[in-house]
């Protein structure tokens, strides 16, 4: 079939490219289908990540960028020598550096074991036991609501337009004395 021409935001008419491979949805050839049934195997532990920035949703921004101007500062009038100064600021962010680094050697893998063992447990009971709970909770007071409804609509309605009857014969009138 002819490529379909679309206009474009500038107004120039282009043709819409067409794939030899055929749709994403229904591949043409057998090598784009495999291609697509191996893809579909994999799952979100094989993802891969990103070694550069290893906070994308900026979860410690605020509370752990801690800089050497963030500890230590001196106020004018009050200066240390400055190669003091100077090693002071590379003692400070070399030994932060390696130390954390050190740490998380030591404690990261048992920190990630204890902490996906938690968040495991967490999503198991909210999967299979907190969302059911309220889901029942929710049906079983829908049926109380109804008849709570029927009750209040069947007793109060009728005393609640009664009394409103007698009080809308009551006129208020109000007089400005001077």
């Amino acid at each position: 079939s002819p490529p379909a021409h679309f206009p474009s935001p500038q107004g120039f008419l282009y043709t819409a490219p067409i794939r030899e491979q055929g749709n994403i949805y229904k591949p043409n050839n057998k090598m784009m289908a495999d291609e697509l049934s191996e893809k579909a195997v994999h799952d979100v532990h094989t993802k891969e990540i990103d070694l550069v920035n290893r906070d994308p949703k900026h979860l410690n921004d605020d509370v752990v960028k801690i800089d050497f101007e963030d500890v230590i500062a001196e106020p004018e009038g009050t200066h240390s020598f400055d190669g003091i100064w100077k090693a002071s600021f590379t003692t400070f962010t070399v030994t932060k550096y390696w130390f954390y680094r050190l740490l998380s050697a030591i404690f990261g893998i048992p920190m990630a074991l204890i902490w996906g063992i938690y968040f495991a447990i967490l999503s198991f009971l909210h999967i299979w036991a907190v969302v059911p709970c309220i889901r029942s909770y929710l049906i079983e007071i829908q049926c109380i609501s109804r008849v709570y409804s029927i009750c209040i609509h069947t007793f109060c309605d009728p005393l609640f337009e009664a009394i409103g009857k007698v009080f809308s014969s009551i006129r208020a009138t109000v007089r400005k004395e001077i």
